[in-house]
């Protein structure tokens, strides 16, 4: 048994909208008539309807006016839209207008047995309608506890690297070897550069990718703060597009950076000499990016092995190939020159 609706019909030929009315609540329907748009609209504007059928040809305000006005109402039924006419143009000013289904008027059960299909199909839309907005909000909701979530996470994690920092820190305080100092030393930036990403997911809005000009300017200011000193000042300039990256990539890829710079801050100029050492960021075409560390120190000759305790460079080529990356030396340039080509 069909369900019954509680139905305006909205019809200026007063038979017609008897026979309709009869009709339909023999089908266990309630129906209210209207003879014009205007009286319609005054009905529609009380409430208690499911849907409503408005006709197209009425004189003063005929259905399209009519259509209009209604669905300006707050909480509007579906409506269908119901002509004698069967000009194709009518039925798509209708459909744009807001009307749900279209049906043309006949005599006789056969237009009653399509208007109640209209309904049926009109109320089904109306529910599909309803239930994927209530399924977004659902979603949106959930995305946002999760980016709650992950932000909190974040969170904890920075503030756990930041605590294993201070303990390399203070351990290196109890060091009477300056080697073993240094190398705690290395340890702790490799922490701060980790720890960097995670602070910038926990303060920005986006827990899914890291802006890596803001991130690197964060790791360029913390190494220039390590190495620059007044007997040997080291500027370090940075020139970054605004590439953002997975969390993961970025890791790597600030590690490689601080290893990169690390080096020559290190190895590049004498321990009396004031030096340069210029980071730059770019994409390298849609899928991929770019990423150079350049000093104009010394410089290595081919097969020279790395100085220190190769850790660094060990570093680097791990963290390339985590990206998938391609690691060239510039032979050519004076002094040193890194580059790491990646997918974005």
């Amino acid at each position: 048994m069909k369900q019954p609706r509680r139905i305006l019909y909205i019809d200026d030929d007063a038979g017609l909208c008897r026979l309709v009315t009869k009709l339909l609540e023999r089908r266990g329907h309630s129906v209210t008539s209207a003879a014009t748009g205007q009286q319609g609209i005054d009905l529609a504007r009380d409430g208690g309807f499911e849907i409503i059928a408005v006709d197209h040809y009425m004189p003063g305000m005929d259905g399209l006016q009519t259509l209009a006005a209604l669905r300006a109402l707050p909480g509007c039924p579906p409506v269908v839209y119901v002509t004698g006419s069967e000009e194709s143009s009518v039925a798509v000013a209708a459909l744009k207008a807001g009307a749900y289904e279209y049906v043309v008027k006949t005599v006789g059960d056969d237009f009653v047995d399509l208007l109640e299909q209209a309904f049926t199909l009109a109320l089904a839309r109306v529910r599909l309608e309803r239930d994927k907005l209530a399924a977004e909000d659902a979603l949106r909701a959930a995305n946002e506890r999760l980016e709650t979530l992950l932000k909190e996470v974040n969170h904890r994690v920075a503030n756990s690297l930041q605590l294993v920092s201070t303990f390399v820190h203070m351990q290196s305080r109890q060091l009477d070897n300056d080697d073993a100092r240094d190398a705690l030393a290395d340890t702790q930036r490799r922490i701060d550069a980790i720890a960097q990403v995670h602070r910038k997911l926990y303060a920005s809005g986006d827990v899914e990718t890291v802006a890596m000009d803001e991130y690197l300017s964060a790791i360029v200011d913390e190494l220039q703060e390590t190495w620059s000193t007044p007997a040997a000042p080291r500027r370090i300039r940075l020139n970054a597009e605004p590439v953002e990256l997975h969390p993961d990539k970025a890791v790597s890829l600030g590690i490689i950076v601080n290893e990169l710079v690390s080096n020559a801050c290190k190895y590049a100029y004498g321990p009396d000499r004031s030096g340069e050492v210029r980071v730059s960021l770019a994409k390298a075409g849609e899928h991929s990016f770019s990423l150079s560390v350049e000093d104009d120190g010394i410089g290595f000759a081919q097969g020279d092995k790395p100085r220190g305790s190769g850790l660094g460079s060990q570093l680097v080529l791990a963290m390339s190939r985590s990206l998938a990356a391609k690691l060239d030396y510039d032979d050519g340039h004076r002094g040193v020159r890194a580059t790491v080509v990646a997918p974005l």
